[in-house]
């Protein structure tokens, strides 16, 4: 019989194709048959390569294997097949003693693979270069752990599967994959909900699923859903919902691909509308009757599904993980209802939320009170989403719930993370009835690349950002005006409700003002603070409508501006409302120039206003005016024979995160220690005994430099001294300006003992002397660990994001307590050339909990992230 040609089996299998695909291209919402369309592609695409496979003549010693997701016996319309030539060991297809037969027969097999319309991803590997690769490569080693053989040597397989799972580190790959799956969120900035999100990479999509089964897998725990529910990973419950949202969200990525004509796995804006056709949203009369455009249908779909695999990735993981680890921290109580399990809120019972309603709003904020709380573990998660059904409008009126949402939006940190968690466990929109409307709602403008509800948690984020010192290099003159600031919780409540109406028809600035109006009366606020808020969200786009379309050098225009919103109190509040809320629309929308008007219209309007005033006005950065004042008597009482002015030369090298970081002590401590010395190139360190009463001060002042951090840190290991804590500064001349609150050894024990002159001035020999002389870092000594720390340790925990400018990059740390445990992570960070621009150190307890703002030509490449962050993860194992 004669062998068909490649072009024959091109024709067959497209016809094949067309066939399988006819019925689930179009034809409504329902996911029946999707998996089962996707494994009768895989199987088409096996006929073929089986059929090429033997017209190559290969044989029966290598074996073709099925990798990556074709290896999963799945096939979307567009997707690549990847496969591997597994070839037996000593064959050798490149370099000397090479088979020129066997390179013969594979450029023949692959060619006629494209020639018969299979869009092949290959590669032709023994079982130890695949051994070697997956040892390399986390991605390599997830393509061969979904492998399944086609055809070929079922033995050589065998081995290769057994070798494979031996080489395997369930541990380790957790971790590899973790990371992996943080650094892909972060590039899609931690949101499902973006405008033209990827079906399969975004947060909430495929991959996410993916990275579930592959943990699992790698671990021995299952194959697939029913075997994770088997294993007590997911109850029935969260599988079938799992299920459910994954078939959509394959649907989805398949039409997709049918409407693109291309692998295309974005939901751009170009797409949408006809993709959503494929789904029939647009065409049914109530469609038609609210209008409701289709892709908005669509896109609602996409994000509620996407949302649930948030929720659900979150609890599978963490109970993988758990079960990984069984030897973690025992769980503290926090009070009778939660539970601190290594850095995560755990309910203490399983039914609390059914039998006690009110604890479900107290979860958020005891996760914001309570210090080195990260998130919530598994069992609470799920309880959350098994208590969705609670939150009816009963709930909502209640008065306890109503004086703990009140509490929530007061507390003076947190607020950000609260309100994130409580989004992303669905209890906000539940609670907070009128937000629950913007819940995955688009935004149909070029400006937004977030949905409502995330733009605006992403303003709430940047007015909380204007009042943390650690991001006031961000924009200073908020933080100028932040620090002054005696009510934060009412711009956070305005930020909350700027864009609640959105989407509703009509002014969504009057609407979201009358939602606030409501909600002030009912929650109890005074009438000057509601006025203010109800201000705030209907006036929310004037000040940048006027700074941008208005004369500014028209001093009617001023006047005007001045008249509308009366005095100093609410220019401010509008002010940083508008640079926050432009800022969370789009990375790309916020520019100097903007920057710039907004800044001259609130100086020119501030003018007006002051000028109508009987005195003086308060400064808008009064504290850190405050701060300056004390400092500079304090110097002056100090340093009586100095010049009037000798603070200026090294003030002038300082900014506003400084003197936020610093109080009036300090500062004039530093000013004294450095006046005469500012920029002369010279490294001084000096001495003091804490003015908190525990251990001594450490100033150290010398040109930056990308190991100094490390440096000294390396001192103080090598010397047994405790850093309690560390605020770093580079001066604006190019200086670190760092201080160091320190105890000797043994003087834990001893907390008000005041160190000894000759400690004194050994440190600040020893110290000048490390800082100066070039050399190698040191080895770290060995950490002691606590007996606590030894029975339960503290998993490590290592998150890496860019700031706002993404130019630099806020590091979190947590882990177990250990001596030298701040040298390890500075000298891993000194060897990939990080700078250090502040560091904020926090011990709790057994657990250590620190933040560095850094930045470095490293952190702009992804696998140097990853790197850098397993490097620390290992250091903090260790």
């Amino acid at each position: 019989m004669k062998a068909a040609t490649p072009q024959a089996l091109r024709q067959q299998f497209q016809a094949r194709k067309a066939e399988a695909l006819a019925a689930i291209g179009e034809g409504g919402t329902s996911t029946r048959g999707v998996h089962g369309v996707l494994r009768h592609l895989a199987r088409l695409a096996d006929d073929t390569l089986q059929t090429l496979w033997e017209q190559a003549g290969f044989g029966p010693r290598p074996t073709l294997v099925a990798v990556g997701g074709f290896g999963r016996g799945e096939l979307y319309p567009a997707s690549d097949i990847d496969v591997l030539l597994l070839l037996p060991t000593g064959w050798v297809v490149d370099g000397p003693g090479a088979d020129e037969a066997l390179r013969q027969r594979i450029e023949t097999f692959i060619s006629g693979c494209w020639d018969a319309g299979l869009e092949i991803g290959s590669s032709v590997r023994t079982i130890d270069e695949c051994l070697a690769e997956a040892e390399k490569d986390v991605t390599v080693q997830t393509a061969l752990l979904e492998s399944r053989a086609i055809c070929g040597n079922a033995t050589l397989y065998r081995n290769f599967q057994r070798r494979f799972k031996a080489a395997l580190d369930p541990q380790a790959f957790f971790v590899a994959k973790t990371l992996e799956l943080e650094q892909r969120h972060n590039k899609f900035e931690d949101t499902p909900y973006a405008l033209e999100p990827n079906c399969k990479e975004s947060p909430g999509g495929l991959r996410d699923l993916q990275t579930i089964l592959w943990v699992a897998r790698a671990a021995g725990y299952g194959k697939s859903w029913d075997e994770l529910a088997r294993k007590g990973l997911a109850t029935p419950f969260e599988v079938r919902q799992i299920k459910r949202n994954e078939s959509m969200l394959a649907l989805i990525r398949l039409r997709l691909h049918l409407t693109a004509g291309r692998r295309e796995d974005r939901l751009v804006f170009d797409l949408q509308t006809a993709v959503a056709a494929r789904f029939g949203y647009g065409s049914d009369s109530s469609e038609v009757k609210t209008k409701v455009r289709a892709s908005e249908a669509l896109m609602r779909h996409y994000y509620w599904a996407a949302k649930a695999v948030t929720q659900l990735r979150q609890i599978l993981l963490l109970n993988i993980e758990a079960q990984l680890n069984p030897k973690t921290q025992a769980p503290v109580p926090i009070n009778e209802r939660f539970l601190d399990r290594g850095g995560l809120i755990e309910v203490a019972d399983d039914r609390l939320y059914l039998n006690h309603p009110h604890a479900i709003l107290e979860t958020f904020l005891v996760y914001q009170t309570t210090p080195g709380l990260k998130g919530l573990s598994a069992r609470t998660l799920r309880a959350l989403y098994n208590a969705r059904n609670l939150m009816t409008a009963k709930f909502r009126k209640d008065p306890v719930n109503r004086a703990t949402f009140l509490q929530i939006l007061q507390q003076p940190q947190g607020i950000t993370h609260a309100m994130r968690l409580m989004n992303q466990t669905s209890v906000l929109g539940r609670y907070l009835w009128p937000f629950r409307r913007t819940v995955g709602q688009m935004q149909h403008d070029l400006f937004h690349v977030y949905t409502v509800d995330q733009h605006i948690l992403m303003v709430l984020r940047n007015m909380r950002r204007f009042f943390m010192a650690e991001h006031a290099h961000e924009y200073p003159f908020c933080s100028q005006l932040a620090a002054a600031w005696d009510q934060p919780w009412i711009l956070y409540t305005a930020a909350l409700f700027h864009d609640i109406a959105k989407g509703r028809g009509g002014d969504h600035s009057d609407l979201g003002a009358e939602e606030v109006r409501h909600f002030a009366r009912d929650h109890g606020i005074s009438r000057e603070d509601a006025a203010l808020i109800e201000f705030l969200v209907r006036e929310h786009l004037s000040m940048s409508r006027i700074a941008q379309k208005s004369d500014l050098s028209d001093p009617q225009v001023i006047a005007d501006f001045a008249r509308h919103v009366g005095d100093e109190r609410h220019l401010t509040a509008l002010y940083l409302l508008t640079v926050a809320d432009i800022r969370g629309t789009s990375p790309k929308v916020w520019n100097a120039w903007k920057g710039k008007l907004l800044e001259d219209l609130y100086r020119y309007t501030l003018r007006v206003l002051r000028s109508g005033q009987d005195g003086p006005a308060p400064a808008p950065h009064a504290e850190i005016e405050a701060h300056r004042h004390a400092a500079l008597a304090q110097f002056r009482a100090d340093e009586t024979q100095a010049p009037a002015e000798a603070h200026d030369a090294l003030w002038k090298t300082l900014d506003v995160s400084y003197f936020m970081r610093h109080d009036a002590d300090d500062i004039a401590w530093h000013t004294q220690q450095l006046w005469r010395h500012v920029g002369s190139g010279e490294t001084l360190v000096r001495t003091r005994p804490s003015p908190a009463g525990e251990g001594f001060q450490v100033l150290v002042y010398t040109p930056d430099a990308p190991d100094l951090f490390a440096r000294i840190c390396g001192y103080f290991d090598q010397s047994e001294f405790s850093i309690l804590d560390a605020r770093i500064h580079t001066a604006r001349n190019g200086y670190a300006l760092d201080t160091f609150q320190v105890v000797a050894p043994g003087a834990q024990q001893a907390r008000d003992a005041e160190p000894s002159p000759a400690i004194l001035s050994q440190v600040e020999n020893q110290l000048r002397r490390t800082i100066t002389e070039a050399g190698p870092l040191p080895a770290p000594s060995k950490g002691r660990l606590s007996r606590r720390v030894k029975h339960f340790p503290v998993m490590p925990r290592v998150s890496l994001k860019p700031d706002e400018k993404a130019q630099r990059w806020l590091l979190s740390i947590t882990a177990s307590d250990q001596t030298g445990l701040l040298y390890k992570i500075a000298r891993v960070l000194a060897q990939h050339r990080i700078n250090l621009q502040l560091a904020k150190v926090n011990t709790l307890g057994e657990r250590v909990d620190d933040t560095f703002l850094i930045d470095g030509p490293e952190l702009q490449n992804n696998r140097a992230q990853i790197e850098i962050e397993t490097e620390l993860l290992d250091v903090l194992a260790s």
